[in-house]
């Protein structure tokens, strides 16, 4: 009796990579440095780690405004970074969007700051970053006792700014301004920004 024979059967491979498999208890702040092919500017929340979607325009011109006028304002002692990580605890390294810190030792292999040389930490919300950006992480900056947090909101293309300070009474963020088009203010230091300058200006023909 003869047999037809089967249709060629595709070969089934081994993806090329899997998601890590989180431990008992979750991850630490150190696993951040250890876990291989992790995608850039993963956070790590409440021992999860926490992976970044596309960008939208905004949230990119929002983080190059911020970062290049508090370089030029900043004065000495204080420096600015972009997308760098903080150990709060073994459960939360979050990565804010901008920072103002204490200047310290010069590390060209750091990848962490400790909160503690925290002045400022901004953060510009994204589709995916609401409920963090607005619950979770001002929570936990205040528990680290972050001096200055500031939450930057696209309001149908114009930016919003939402500025708190720590009460080291209360050990919470009390909210100090909100400003539209223009942001001026006397703390962690003197500044006077225009933020309408976010949105790019476009050219109108003649």
């Amino acid at each position: 009796m003869s047999v037809d024979p089967q249709p060629h059967q595709p070969q089934q491979t081994e993806p090329t990579y899997r998601w890590p498999v989180p431990p008992a208890g979750g991850w630490t702040a150190d696993d951040l440095d250890r876990l291989p092919h992790l995608p850039p500017h993963t956070e790590l929340i409440d021992g999860s780690l926490v992976f970044v979607s596309p960008q939208t325009r905004f949230h990119m011109h929002a983080l190059r405004f911020f970062e290049r006028q508090l370089e030029s304002l900043v004065p000495d002692g204080l420096e600015v970074l972009r997308e760098f990580t903080i150990d709060i605890d073994q459960r939360n390294r979050p990565e804010p969007d901008v920072l103002v810190v204490e200047e310290g030792d010069e590390d060209p292999y750091q990848t962490r700051l400790p909160v503690e040389m925290v002045r400022l930490a901004i953060e510009v919300e994204s589709p995916d970053s609401v409920a963090r950006d607005r619950e979770a992480k001002p929570l936990k900056y205040a528990r680290a006792r972050i001096p200055h947090f500031w939450r930057v909101e696209n309001k149908d293309g114009r930016a919003v700014v939402y500025v708190y300070e720590y009460d080291p009474v209360t050990k919470a963020y009390v909210a100090t301004g909100i400003f539209h088009d223009r942001l001026k203010v006397s703390v962690p230091f003197p500044m006077d920004l225009d933020l309408t300058a976010i949105t790019p200006k476009r050219r109108t023909a003649e």
